[in-house]
């Protein structure tokens, strides 16, 4: 029986585990929305959101807490300078899985995880040509 016991195994051994959901919850931070698994979704919600509060604490030792989860020193640094301060005025929900429907190869159950307040990347849009009076 399995009393006790919490969190997904994803059929690899513990080493292996926490390298992937490290570089998961890394990837969440970078790029504020990633496209994984629901089960993968659902186990990263909790690590992300936990580094989100660390952030949001903000000292020397919050900021080391945080490296030795994320490998990443540029995903913490934005971490702690730009995502922290936008949810500041947030008491947790950080992030939002929406499904996205099934994968083709194996028809695994897909959704998409992102912070909810994530900046939109600015596209560069074409200008259009002034007009001129002839």
């Amino acid at each position: 029986m399995r009393h006790g016991y919490t969190g997904r195994q994803f059929g690899r051994d513990s080493g292996h585990r926490k390298a992937l959901l490290r570089t998961l919850v890394a990837a969440l931070l970078k790029n504020e929305k990633i496209e994984t698994t629901v089960a993968k979704a659902k186990e990263i919600r909790s690590l992300a959101e936990k580094m989100i509060t660390l952030a949001k604490r903000g000292d020397l030792h919050a900021r080391r807490q945080a490296l030795s989860f994320i490998n990443d020193e540029s995903v913490v640094k934005s971490l702690f300078s730009s995502i922290a301060p936008r949810f500041s005025g947030r008491n947790g929900g950080d992030t939002r899985i929406v499904r996205s429907g099934t994968r083709l190869g194996d028809a695994a159950s897909m959704a998409v995880i992102e912070l909810v307040e994530r900046q939109l990347k600015e596209t560069a849009q074409p200008k259009a040509p002034a007009k001129t009076k002839a």
